[in-house]
């Protein structure tokens, strides 16, 4: 790719060169052309032979370098105008590649938004199930519990009243120990010794 600019340069630099030998040569030619007239034969200003064999050197050299720097600069401008188009075939598979790799790009990027769509639907899906087992298991925990305070407040009870009973026949007891004592007399205890020695030996 540098070779043509290269190439170029130089072809560039020798025309360059060229066109300023050739405008040296045509001022020198017009320069001695008026020179001779003003000092010729007579004071003659106009058009002499010298000038026409000057004009016809001028124009061989002029020809005779637009031939030789006609094929360098051809091969130049060739060699320019293929590496340009080398140069746009590159870049051409470049974009090619690039709109590839961007069509890509974009595919995955579809994918990944879609592939995040379902994987938050499925935690949403997954919290929703936690959540229900977590009520579920807390009902039923809470209907254990209830059951297990419902029993032990019927025992506590069953046993507060079992109490109280006891106590209850057991001042009862005393209290009717209390009575008979009170009115019991000597006969009687007599007589239920009797009826219970009766009772005995029966």
């Amino acid at each position: 790719m540098k070779m043509p600019f290269v190439r170029l340069k130089r072809c560039t630099a020798i025309m360059i060169f060229v066109a300023a030998l050739l405008l040296f040569f045509a001022g020198a030619v017009f320069c001695s052309s008026g020179g001779e007239g003003g000092h010729g034969e007579g004071g003659h200003t106009g058009w002499v032979v010298t000038d026409t064999y000057r004009v016809m050197n001028f124009v061989v050299l002029a020809v005779g370098l637009f031939l030789l720097l006609r094929k360098p600069a051809s091969g130049v401008l060739e060699d320019r105008i293929k590496g340009i188009k080398e140069q746009l075939s590159e870049l051409e598979s470049k974009r090619t590649e690039a709109e590839k790799n961007l069509a890509q790009y974009n595919e995955k990027l579809a994918l990944l938004n879609k592939d995040s769509e379902k994987i938050i639907a499925e935690q949403i899906k997954q919290g929703n199930e936690a959540k229900d087992r977590i009520i579920e298991a807390a009902g039923a925990a809470a209907l254990k519990l209830e059951e297990q305070s419902r029993r032990n407040i019927e025992h506590e009870f069953k046993q507060a009243k079992l109490k109280l009973q006891e106590e209850v026949v057991a001042k009862a007891l005393i209290k009717a120990e209390e009575i008979i004592k009170s009115k019991i007399t000597g006969k009687d205890q007599e007589q239920l010794v009797s009826e219970y020695l009766e009772k005995v030996v029966a």
